[in-house]
């Protein structure tokens, strides 16, 4: 049985989104799309929750909510990078042995996701946990923008290892097809060796980068959920969290 594990939770956060640029500032019922994201996560209560920032302006938003910050370098390549350096400036003594990467713009996520992630890692072998749902919708399927996982799971089991990730239709045949949801859980030591890696050929072409870890011989476990979290990387996107924390009041 795999040992019980002691999580973070870091949360990416920048400022240069291509598509909504100062996403993390962007305001959702009275506070920055960061705060709410960064109350989602201390809701969930699987650890301490810190933001790894570039910006000292997303810094503070953090702060002035009571959070924790910890300034990274500006040209990071990813969101992964990201997280590893704010935990190694966090917890230098390495207490903490698992890291949950959680995205910054997820403003409505259920907790309970992120403890389905932490707890995928702690009752698995795998280096990295992740998430998916089953595809409800047939044009999902044929749309490249939503990540498809390849998942093995008996019938009724909670967690299976994920073979593939792509954005084609996959895999062949009948029977469920799965979303991947982009939370990951990593032991701490596989996502040091995750970020030393340099891209995969495979990461590069599908652009997904799991797919380096995968490549690597990385070992990925995924948990079943029951639904995608909305995510919000557009103005319409944005358009519509807002009225769904205005419908929620």
């Amino acid at each position: 049985m795999p040992k019980s594990l002691n999580p973070v939770v870091v949360i990416p956060a920048r400022m240069a989104s291509t598509r909504l640029p100062g996403k993390p500032l962007a305001e959702i019922d009275g506070l920055p799309m960061i705060v709410q994201v960064w109350k989602r996560a201390t809701e969930a209560e699987v650890g301490p929750v810190i933001v790894a920032v570039a910006e000292k302006e997303v810094a503070a938003a953090v702060e002035a909510a009571g959070g924790i910050a910890i300034m990274t370098e500006a040209d990071l390549p990813s969101g992964s990078d990201r997280v590893f350096q704010a935990v190694e400036i966090f917890d230098p003594d390495g207490k903490y042995d698992a890291i949950i990467n959680l995205q910054g713009d997820l403003p409505a996520l259920d907790p309970a996701a992120i403890c389905d992630a932490a707890d995928a890692l702690s009752q698995t072998d795998a280096d990295i946990a992740t998430l998916v749902a089953e595809i409800k919708d047939p044009e999902e399927l044929q749309d490249d923008a939503a990540v498809k996982a390849v998942v093995s799971l008996a019938n009724g089991a909670t967690y299976g290892p994920a073979l593939w990730f792509s954005r084609l239709q996959t895999p062949w045949g009948d029977g469920p097809h799965y979303h991947h949801i982009g939370i990951y859980a990593y032991r701490r030591s596989a996502l040091e060796q995750f970020v030393a890696l340099p891209p995969s050929p495979l990461e590069k072409r599908e652009k997904l980068e799991q797919l380096r870890a995968l490549e690597a011989g990385m070992k990925i476990s995924a948990a079943l959920v029951d639904t995608v979290p909305l995510g919000v990387d557009t103005p319409e996107d944005l358009r519509r969290i807002r009225e769904l924390f205005d419908a929620s009041k």
